[in-house]
């Protein structure tokens, strides 16, 4: 039976949301339109318009709920990351959020959106911010608004895109887990600047083995 109608002034935008989400993860971003979210949701076809101009607006508002969802499994995982062993587990987290969600990651970062979205800027600051943190801590004397950050990111983003894409291992959550803390702390033994500045007090951690399973 069709919902049209059944949803009133301030359920819409909440049900044209649940229903991108469902398409996205039937479909992949392929299948995901304001026209199919419409039929989806049970509304008229020019419904999901008084909240979304085009279809870039709704992927920047599916995307604004993917970071939000992100931040809280990142600051669950650890709340202030201060050392190699932190920012491992967190990378865990971060690349095992893609894997079990990968059409949202998807349409996260690799699809179109609306950059003048209020909703998706605010979001995605609160990720940027994390990663500051993370260099303040774990990096003390680093420049957290500048190169490092985006270091931090790339890496952890781009171990996250190779086990999505099949590039990696990603049979188990335990062979992601080795590779993905193999990988971070192969950063730091490779620099002793890094090393010395993630260890002012003590020596460089030694690095995990292939066996270390997800924590």
């Amino acid at each position: 039976m069709s919902q049209t109608g059944t949803y009133h002034h301030g359920d819409l935008r909440a049900a044209c949301l649940r229903a991108a989400r469902e398409l996205l993860k039937e479909d992949g971003s392929a299948g995901l339109s304001l026209r199919a979210v419409a039929r989806r949701a049970g509304v008229s076809a020019t419904a999901p318009y008084r909240h979304y101009a085009d279809r870039d607006a709704l992927v920047s508002a599916v995307a604004a709920e993917g970071y939000r969802e992100l931040a809280g499994h990142l600051t669950a995982a650890h709340p202030a990351p201060a050392t190699p062993d932190d920012l491992a587990a967190v990378a865990v987290v971060y690349v095992r959020f893609a894997l079990d969600h990968p059409a949202l990651f998807r349409a996260m970062f690799a699809e179109p959106c609306d950059p003048t979205s209020e909703e998706r800027v605010a979001a995605t600051a609160v990720i940027t911010e994390y990663v500051q943190g993370i260099v303040r801590d774990a990096f003390p004397g680093a420049d957290a608004s500048g190169a490092l950050p985006t270091s931090v990111w790339a890496l952890v983003h781009g171990l996250a895109f190779l086990h999505l894409d099949g590039k990696l291992d990603a049979s188990s959550p335990e062979a992601v887990a080795a590779q993905v803390r193999g990988a971070v702390h192969a950063l730091f033994t490779a620099s002793p600047a890094l090393r010395a500045a993630a260890t002012p007090s003590g020596p460089f951690p030694p690095s995990p083995s292939q066996g270390d399973t997800l924590r």
